[in-house]
């Protein structure tokens, strides 16, 4: 933004003006503020991009020295704000933006990501309508609508917007797994299974695709194969989950020794899983269930 001229001393200029000699110090006399090219703007999106924020909040500082509060570095100094998880900053930095079409669908798509991260969910699903007004193939703001929606259990919603955020995305594996999480939810499980599949067919290393691939295998009932290849560093929490999905379905014997496996893969105390053990245990022992295990 181009520097302002400074009027402190209006009331005295007004009557001396006339006779003041250039330069005598009654105005701010430094050179507009040179414009920011889009070279350095592109360059700062692409440490964004590779999830290198500590350079772009640097870049994006130095840049805002050099050439004031230009639009483009506010919306990009939110979303590093949002990624790292300074959900108030970024809200700040959003909402300062008022340019093109173009940049406030972007910073709208990003004020209510913000929000939706604050649980602010009404004003954050009034502010991403408005960003997919302004710009229909803002692919993040109809993906987190749809992730708003499904908080609601309002899945005809959330179909749509994550049909929309695909279709703007070409299939981006984020929104595919979002999508088939909220599938698990609605226990529509052979679809599930397909987005997450999808997911995991775009980006093999996608983790929480892979995780919620296994929960949805575990609803199913196939408790081995939901576990099988787990890796060290997550078997515990995988076997955990499996052994209360074995829990939620009646199959207590088989969420007992999942549980108690994910109690020895930790290698220390494990509270959720012993907490779930204890009520498997609860729920086998009730005369209601007779040996444990629910009928199919």
């Amino acid at each position: 933004m181009v520097s302002k001229v400074r009027l402190a001393a209006a009331a005295i200029l007004a009557g001396v003006a006339a006779f003041a000699p250039a330069g005598a110090g009654w105005f701010d006399s430094s050179e507009p503020a040179p414009k920011l090219g889009d070279d350095a703007v592109q360059q700062i999106q692409r440490a964004v991009d590779d999830q290198r924020y500590v350079d772009a909040g640097r870049m994006i500082s130095e840049a805002m020295l050099k050439s004031g509060e230009d639009p483009r570095l506010l919306l990009l100094a939110g979303e590093v704000s949002l990624y790292r998880g300074q959900y108030d900053s970024a809200l700040k930095s959003f909402r300062q933006v008022d340019a093109d079409a173009g940049l406030k669908a972007r910073a709208l798509e990003g004020e209510g990501m913000a929000l939706a991260l604050l649980s602010h969910s009404d004003d954050a699903v009034k502010a991403l309508r408005e960003a997919v007004a302004l710009d229909p193939s803002a692919w993040r703001a109809w993906n987190a609508l749809g992730t708003e929606y499904d908080r609601r259990h309002d899945w005809q919603d959330a179909d749509a917007a994550y049909e929309h955020a695909l279709s703007a995305s070409a299939g981006n594996p984020l929104v595919l797994n979002n999508r088939g999480f909220s599938r698990l939810t609605q226990n529509r499980l052979d679809e599930a299974t397909a987005d997450f599949v999808a997911a995991l067919e775009k980006r093999p290393d996608f983790g929480p695709a892979r995780n919620n691939l296994r929960l949805a295998i575990a609803m199913k009932g196939d408790y081995q194969r939901a576990v099988s290849g787990a890796g060290a560093a997550d078997r515990a929490a995988i076997l955990n989950n499996a052994g209360f999905v074995a829990m939620l379905r009646g199959d207590y014997s088989e969420a007992r020794d999942l549980l108690g496996q994910a109690m020895k893969a930790k290698g220390q105390y494990y509270a959720l899983a012993a907490a779930n053990l204890e009520t498997a245990n609860g729920l086998a022992t009730t005369p209601a269930h007779g040996n444990g295990d629910a009928a199919h």
